[in-house]
């Protein structure tokens, strides 16, 4: 699905990233942690094609990025700058439908699918400013969904939330992943959530960025919030992912 090759970053201070590669199967949630200002969001903005790298390249089912794939979706951490205000959340998950379906009656069922699947059906009519952080990034997340995108990047989504909405939004995550089948990369500095979420983790060093591990969590899909962090796998796991961090900053 995704092929990071080679990539690297330079800006006008300093190197961000430096042959970074690493490859993402269909249908795979692969999260992205490193040291603070390592430039996890860096290697992010190049896979999205918002920025271009300065060296190296980022290939999505075989084509080069080289500006924002029209299969690709990007869920920020700062949802109330992504979601418009003067629109409902209807009209925020609707919006960028309008290049890509034509027909209203499809737009609605998009739109209605994706409000239903992140629990949202009763709020369509509200406007983003209306909602609480949690309920508003769930907005953000069923953008997404609607567009259907070959595949997710998220820049860490749940860090502006309390723990409680956060853990609320990871299993939210987990569900609609198993239900769209959607290959996601995230890029989070939680080292529990990474494990929690995913089927592998990348571990990126200190700036300039390189890639110093690839771990395969091995967890079950199915997973519970309490049960599965009390579990020896995820507390060895987790402990593994500490302490390459520790190494590398």
């Amino acid at each position: 699905m995704l092929e990071v090759v080679d990539l690297g970053h330079r800006y006008r201070d300093g190197v961000a990233l430096e042959n970074v590669s690493f490859r993402v199967d269909p249908g795979e949630l692969v999260c992205v942690v490193g040291p603070s200002g390592c430039g996890k969001s860096t290697l992010l903005r190049c896979m999205a094609g918002l920025q271009r790298p300065s060296s190296g390249s980022v290939w999505l089912r075989g084509q080069a990025v080289d500006s924002v794939p029209a299969e690709l979706a990007v869920v920020f951490q700062d949802y109330s700058r992504s979601l418009l205000a003067w629109k409902t959340v209807a009209g925020n998950v609707s919006f960028p439908l309008h290049s890509r379906e034509r027909n209203r009656s499809a737009r609605r069922e998009r739109v209605e699918r994706a409000l239903a699947s992140v629990g949202l059906s009763h709020v369509a009519d509200k406007y983003p400013w209306q909602l609480s952080g949690g309920m508003q990034q769930r907005v953000a997340i069923a953008r997404a969904l609607a567009y259907r995108p070959a595949l997710m990047l998220m820049d860490e989504p749940f860090a502006s939330v309390d723990a409680q909405t956060r853990a609320d939004l990871e299993d939210l995550l987990l569900q609609v992943r198993a239900e769209h089948d959607m290959t996601i990369v995230l890029v989070t500095h939680d080292i529990d959530e990474s494990v929690y979420l995913s089927d592998r983790v990348l571990v990126l060093s200190a700036s300039p960025a390189i890639v110093v591990d690839d771990i395969k969590v091995g967890l079950p899909r199915d997973r519970e919030q309490i049960t599965t962090r009390a579990s020896d796998a995820f507390v060895h796991l987790r402990s593994d992912v500490a302490r390459l961090l520790c190494r590398v900053q």
